[in-house]
């Protein structure tokens, strides 16, 4: 029998199988004037997928903030429920790391690309590897999946459930104090800062993100700054 998720009030559960992509049915939605704060997810053996619809009342620049909301929540989340050795960093693009290897992705999409336009809709995605592809591993030491670092007693639902509460906690911090909660507690997991990197085609030294999060990047003489709305994925 399938148990139906319990979510915080403001947010509702839109339960997928199959095949089917909740971070494409979660812009379908958002285009067709769904309610903010809907949760489509697909709890895959091997994987679990989620998106959440948000509807700003700010400016695209300011509200791509949730994409690293979203991976904040997420660390919060897995913290609460799994052994305290398990480390999660975030990489500015979206990418979680477990235990240092890549686990998972975080992908925003929106009804603009327009940074001074407020969107009608604003979709973050989560994608989640539980179990490896295959027992050998060895191929790729970068990859891994939550149940392989520790944390097998860590329920999918249960996590899922957790990310939308702490997600919406962050939101409305967020919404109440501005960015620098948000700036403090990111910076803390964040994934790569002082080390060489390549972003859009260019590479540098990641310094750190500006007052909106986008990517300081330092080559040669001189330093480029990168917005988040760079990371938006075009809608299906």
């Amino acid at each position: 029998m399938t148990v139906e998720l319990s979510f915080p009030p403001l947010l509702s559960g839109h339960r997928l199988e199959g095949a089917a992509d909740p971070f494409e049915v979660a812009q379908a939605q958002a285009a067709a004037g769904c309610d903010a704060g809907l949760v489509v997810y697909n709890l895959r053996p091997t994987t679990l997928d989620a998106a959440i619809v948000l509807a700003p009342e700010v400016p695209l620049q300011q509200a791509m903030a949730m994409l690293p909301v979203c991976g904040v929540g997420f660390q919060n989340a897995l913290g609460a429920l799994s052994p305290p050795e398990v480390a999660v960093h975030l990489e500015w693009d979206g990418t979680v790391r477990i235990n240092g290897a890549r686990c998972g992705r975080f992908t925003p999409a929106a009804a603009t690309t327009d940074p001074e336009t407020q969107p009608d809709w604003l979709v973050i995605g989560l994608t989640l590897t539980l179990w490896p592809e295959s027992d050998d591993t060895g191929h790729q030491p970068d990859q891994t999946a939550l149940y392989a670092e520790g944390c097998a007693d860590v329920d999918a639902a249960q996590l899922l459930e957790s990310w939308a509460r702490h997600t919406l906690v962050w939101i409305n911090r967020w919404s109440e104090e501005g960015n620098a909660p948000l700036h403090k507690d990111w910076r803390g997991m964040a994934h790569g800062i002082g080390e060489d990197i390549t972003v859009a085609g260019k590479t540098g030294t990641f310094l750190g993100v500006d007052e909106d999060f986008g990517l300081l990047l330092r080559r040669s003489d001189q330093t480029d700054l990168i917005p988040l709305t760079t990371l938006l994925e075009s809608s299906p």
